[in-house]
């Protein structure tokens, strides 16, 4: 790899299993799919992809006039091999491209060569040379009108991988094509490779593109004609196969579109930017590397169509300059590209299971780790939990072990897509440990059975995970939490945690004598942190936020008192609300609290005794501000921001 810059190539990687051969009751290896899967023919109304469903384009699939077509984040679509493969959208027609840096939207073929499909090919009404209603060379589609400002839709966060199939002896289609497309469809965050004609193409319009990563396209990577006049702005090229073009072509008359920082980089010479006729640009931020020629005028056209850094352009200058586009704002590629279908995680484990990081996991049941076996999660791995409420969750019996072994630097996330409160149940850990409700209680998750009189009983290590939107509803009474422990023991790691938007608690006690180290527990609709049946455990650093107004409380104590331990609290609400509260007789020893912007700091609702609660050293003060700890620093718990 050329340590001048980071290179972004498709790994072929294997969905690797540790352990699970033989394992009837586990469902696993299994796509997800919910509607037809393959993409073919006319779309006539709206349609919203599901991105559990990997798709197959398995001829053209267009998108009439007044259809729009949604991608969600993290879809996956994969083409079959041939030229009448291709997405296309009708002038007047829509595509919402919906993707994100964690999970962009990949359009890739099966057979991940070069030239296999055409790409994804946008119409539009914007101004064309061509004139009114032109005929395109793809398909007979028809572009162009007298709309400069027509919409077409938007994109975000697209991969457009081995596209450029061959229409006829002349013709070529690219990764992107726009035709006449307007200036309000918005196209950012695009990322097309190793394609057998250009990477993306304007056929007149005025569309721009902001953040644009081409590599490896085999004529060129930039192409523009019939008067394009928009823009393209952080734009980065690499290119190291020595039969490519051109890092630009132009072609025909100049409406002088704008180059915006465009860094282009060849391991293999060749020419960076032709201009062909009179066709010419505005560029600033121009940083070419490794070409044999910077500037080529095929036809002669003059230098001063062409303005770089407001001279005219000069093609005895090769315009080697120190990179204007930072490779690293396009790492969402390589993820994106790493990505495959779903494979599904449900039923019983019933034999020691290593995840691997590099496999999106579909939660699409229950998920549960049977007594006498061990599930194993690496950092970096992912858990997508299907939106199925109280159905989806994950379970880790009495007698069985969880380890959670993520990095600060490299989390596990389990979640639901959109990460909405309630989509799914969160993780359920059943220990030996003493609880008030006796041994071998019965939990109100799925009839799991808890509790012993092992005090010192271990579960695994849990260690740098994030939970988001779990609070699955189970019945009128109850709720999952983020994070529920039942009667779980002293010998079992629980830390670095983050519980994110949660429909009920972010973490809840039931007995036992866990310990948690640095817990963070944003937006949890009913209590952050819940106790009973007698926890007495420690929690050390515990940093609570609310600035949704539906909340319970930042802690919910109840039954009797073993006087757990706090060192470390910071709570702030945005939107008054109670802080602690005490039911019963429960209480806690608390040190180094800090409360911010709540109505009520502390309620004893059952009109427990104060003493029961020891802040600071003394008994709880109900008229006490308490807000002159130190807040807990988050400042470096990177871990907290990850997503899927």
């Amino acid at each position: 790899m050329n340590n001048q810059y980071l290179r972004i190539f498709a790994l072929g990687l294997a969905m690797a299993v540790s352990s699970c051969s033989n394992n009837d009751d586990l469902g696993f290896g299994e796509e997800t799919p919910t509607e037809d899967a393959n993409l073919t023919g006319n779309l006539t109304e709206d349609r919203q992809l599901d991105p559990l469903v990997e798709y197959k384009l398995t001829g053209s699939f267009i998108v009439k006039s007044g259809a729009t077509l949604t991608i969600p984040a993290g879809t996956r679509i994969v083409s079959e091999t041939g030229t009448d493969k291709y997405i296309a959208v009708e002038q007047g027609g829509d595509i919402i491209v919906d993707g994100s840096a964690s999970n962009p939207v990949v359009m890739t073929s099966a057979n991940e060569q070069g030239g296999d499909w055409g790409g994804l090919v946008i119409c539009g009404e914007a101004v064309t040379t061509e004139g009114v209603d032109a005929t395109a060379e793809v398909g007979g589609l028809i572009y162009g009108g007298t709309d400069n400002n027509d919409d077409s839709g938007s994109i975000d966060y697209l991969i457009i991988n081995y596209a450029g199939a061959q229409i006829n002896s002349d013709s070529q289609y690219n990764g992107l094509t726009l035709y006449a497309v307007g200036a309000q469809t918005e196209i950012t965050n695009v990322a097309i490779l190793n394609g057998e004609d250009d990477g993306v193409e304007f056929f007149g319009g005025t569309a721009s593109v902001t953040n644009l990563y081409l590599e490896n396209n085999q004529d060129d990577s930039v192409d523009w004609t019939e008067g394009w006049s928009g823009s393209i702005t952080n734009t980065y090229v690499v290119l190291d196969r020595d039969d490519f073009s051109t890092a630009i072509e132009a072609d025909g008359d100049n409406a002088n579109p704008t180059i915006t920082d465009f860094t282009a980089v060849s391991e293999t010479g060749g020419i960076a930017l032709q201009f062909k006729k009179e066709s010419g640009a505005t560029i600033t931020g121009l940083s070419l590397q490794g070409f044999d020629t910077s500037f080529d005028y095929r036809d002669g056209g003059a230098v001063s169509n062409v303005q770089v850094e407001g001279e005219d352009s000069n093609p005895a200058l090769s315009y080697v300059a120190t990179a204007t586009v930072d490779i690293a704002d396009f790492s969402w590629v390589q993820s994106g590209l790493e990505a495959r279908a779903y494979v599904s995680l449900n039923g019983d484990l019933t034999t020691d299971m290593t995840l691997d990081a590099d496999t999106r996991y579909l939660l699409d049941d229950v998920f549960t780790v049977k007594s006498g076996n061990t599930l194993t999660i690496p950092a970096g791995t992912k858990i997508t939990a299907l939106d199925g409420g109280a159905s989806i969750y994950i379970a880790v019996e009495k007698g069985a072990t969880i380890n959670v072994n993520g990095t600060e630097d490299n989390p596990v996330v389990m979640g639901s897509l959109n990460g909405n409160r309630g989509d799914w149940g969160g993780l359920v850990v059943c220990g030996d440990a003493t609880t008030t409700e006796g041994i071998d209680a019965t939990a109100e998750v799925g009839g799991l059975v808890y509790g012993g009189s092992t005090d010192n009983d271990d579960s695994g290590d849990i260690t740098n995970l994030v939970i988001i939107g779990a609070g699955a509803q189970i019945n009128a009474d109850s709720q999952f939490n983020g994070l529920t422990l039942y009667a779980v023991g002293s010998e079992t790691t629980v830390e670095n945690i983050a519980i994110i938007n949660g429909d009920d608690d972010g973490v809840e006690f039931f007995g036992g004598t866990v310990s948690v180290n640095n817990i963070y527990l944003d937006n949890n609709q009913d209590d952050a942190v819940d106790w009973t049946e007698g926890w007495n455990g420690t929690v050390t650093n515990t940093y609570i936020t609310h600035t949704d107004a539906d909340f319970s409380t930042a802690f919910e104590a109840d039954g009797v008192n073993n006087n757990p331990t706090f060192i470390n609290v910071t709570a702030i609400s945005t939107v008054g609300g109670t802080a602690l509260q005490f039911k019963k007789e429960s209480g806690a020893t608390i040190t180094n609290l800090y409360l911010e912007g709540y109505d009520t700091n502390l309620d004893f609702r059952d009109d427990g005794a104060l003493t029961n609660v020891m802040i600071d050293g003394a008994a709880a003060v109900l008229t006490e501000a308490y807000n002159t700890g130190s807040q807990v620093d988050i400042s470096t718990w990177t871990w907290i921001e990850a997503r899927l």
